[in-house]
């Protein structure tokens, strides 16, 4: 549905039709929500485009309008083994409004609803675009630090014990760190060229804010290259690990039944139906099966003393 927004005295207040300079938010818009958009002159494909999560970000420029779309964190409450993603956001600029259009619900746009972000206002749109990019990038540090703090958490697990279910954790946020990645640096991509255009209107504190943006957001790309550095590293450690494990267990059953082997090929003998030392004597079974208990001791203490057992 649409839903309208104008800034009056410095508060973000909901109204109930389109006024010049106010914030349109569309979120899982319907078709009756997109002929509505279309009405007010913003191009289909742009809002099919701003709906489908495999687009990258980018701007282009139709004559007064122009047309963004910028890559923000999601936490995605619905998957728990991956939530942490990314969603494509289409912004609108329009000669009088500006216009988001999403498929989900994000923090990002629900800050601005819930006054969780200052100075800005739907009539400055330019200003109102840098304050979309912010909080993008915030989000994406945020979540990066929740990301760490997941993978630390795991780590400990594994320490205790290396079971599948943490190493499956692991790579799930190596996945969320790939996404974030590929956002970012398609953003970055969109931002540097976003700048050169010199198509926004910027007073001398929004290009200090856009120069803020810009560095904040190659700190995110770092930070997601640092952590699946480390992520990769781990989990190449602890399959070293289970590897190993699974070779002195493969070695300690070898041992086990090479020693077992002995009083096996003795009973195997006597299980033969010809003539054999002692099997007249009542004391043959005893016999028989001391001498092999005797040998096979013998043979594990030699292969102790070898080291077999280490």
């Amino acid at each position: 549905m649409l839903r309208y927004y104008i800034t009056e005295k410095d508060n973000l207040k909901e109204v109930n039709k389109y006024v010049p300079k106010c914030w349109i938010c569309s979120i899982k818009p319907d078709e009756s929500d997109i002929e509505e958009l279309r009405g007010l002159g913003i191009d289909e494909d742009f809002i099919y485009d701003a709906l489908d999560p495999e687009e990258r970000a980018r701007f282009e420029q139709d004559e007064e309008f122009i047309y963004i779309i910028t890559k923000i964190p999601f936490f995605d409450k619905n998957d728990l083994e991956v939530p942490f993603k990314t969603l494509p956001i289409g912004i609108a600029i329009t000669p009088e409004s500006i216009i988001t259009i999403s498929d989900h619900e994000s923090e990002v746009l629900n800050d601005f609803l819930n006054k969780k972000v200052r100075d800005f206002s739907t009539k400055k749109r330019f200003r109102f675009l840098l304050r979309i990019f912010d909080r993008g990038t915030v989000y994406y540090l945020r979540y990066l630090k929740d990301i760490r703090k997941r993978s630390n958490n795991i780590e400990a697990e594994l320490h205790r014990s290396t079971r599948n279910k943490e190493l499956i954790a692991m790579l799930n946020l190596e996945k969320s760190l790939v996404y974030f990645t590929t956002s970012l640096r398609s953003n970055e991509l969109m931002f540097e060229k976003l700048k050169r255009a010199n198509i926004l209107t910027l007073y001398e504190e929004d290009e200090e804010l856009f120069e803020d943006i810009i560095i904040e957001n190659r700190q995110a790309i770092e930070m997601a290259r640092i952590y699946n550095d480390i992520l990769s590293g781990m989990m190449d450690a602890f399959a070293s690990v289970i590897s190993n494990n699974l070779n002195v267990v493969m070695k300690i059953l070898t041992i086990v039944t090479l020693v077992l082997q002995i009083p096996m090929l003795t009973a195997s003998i006597y299980g033969m139906n010809i003539a054999l030392p002692l099997q007249n004597s009542p004391h043959a079974f005893y016999i028989t099966m001391s001498i092999s208990a005797v040998v096979a001791v013998i043979f594990g203490f030699a292969l102790f003393r070898i080291r077999w057992f280490k």
